[in-house]
């Protein structure tokens, strides 16, 4: 996986990108957790997250948000965040211009960051949302929901309310022309530290049926 610096909208930013299987490959986006609270690149969920796409010979990057690592910027409560992921898209579209797909994900307040994208990009044709803190910022922009996606919530999450989720997934429910699957992953707390492996099959069985057994 090599390490790459590319030019963000603060700065330099830092991330690790796995080039796809070939020049039409899928690509996909990864967003760690919050920046102030211990997130990065290196995240347990973010790092398999990546894996999982890469493993299906997607183009697959994930990077340090703004103040992270060696990337240059200042934390900026999401704003600035979004621009860094934008950026991140553009890299990573302009390394693969040949691309048939692009997909995102995000965990916790990367998840809220790349709902966020996904509003703004309409190439984006499906997603993963990791935990989505939906007590804690507004989804509302969700309206409609351009794309069909996952939903995964820890069952035993002490951040993030399982209800807040649960009435996300349902408003997402009613909406047009797109599914959104939820998953719940039992006994796991926010960061799934000891349920990484069900999560890891939770995404997976839901690419499966999206995209096919790798």
């Amino acid at each position: 996986m090599p390490e790459i610096i590319f030019n963000g909208p603060a700065g330099r930013l830092e991330g690790r990108y796995q080039p796809g299987k070939d020049n039409s490959a899928p690509v996909a986006l990864i967003l760690h957790q919050h920046p102030q609270y211990g997130g990065n690149m290196d995240n347990k969920v973010a790092y398999y997250l990546y894996h999982i796409f890469a493993h299906r010979g997607f183009a697959t990057l994930r990077f340090n948000f703004r103040g992270i690592g060696r990337s240059q910027g200042e934390f900026d409560n999401g704003v600035g965040e979004l621009s860094d992921a934008a950026a991140a898209l553009d890299w990573l579209q302009s390394m693969n211009a040949n691309s048939s797909k692009t997909w995102i994900a995000g965990f916790s307040f990367g998840a809220w960051i790349a709902m966020q994208l996904l509003m703004r990009r309409p190439e984006i044709e499906g997603f993963i949302s990791v935990a989505p803190p939906a007590n804690l910022y507004d989804f509302s922009f969700l309206a409609p929901c351009p794309s069909s996606g996952l939903i995964v919530q820890a069952e035993d999450d002490d951040l993030v309310t399982p209800h807040s989720i649960e009435k996300l997934v349902e408003k997402l429910h009613i909406q047009k022309q797109i599914t959104i699957d939820h998953s719940t992953i039992s006994g796991a707390n926010h960061f799934f530290e000891n349920e990484l492996q069900l999560l890891v099959k939770s995404v997976n069985t839901y690419l499966n049926k999206r995209l096919g057994t790798p």
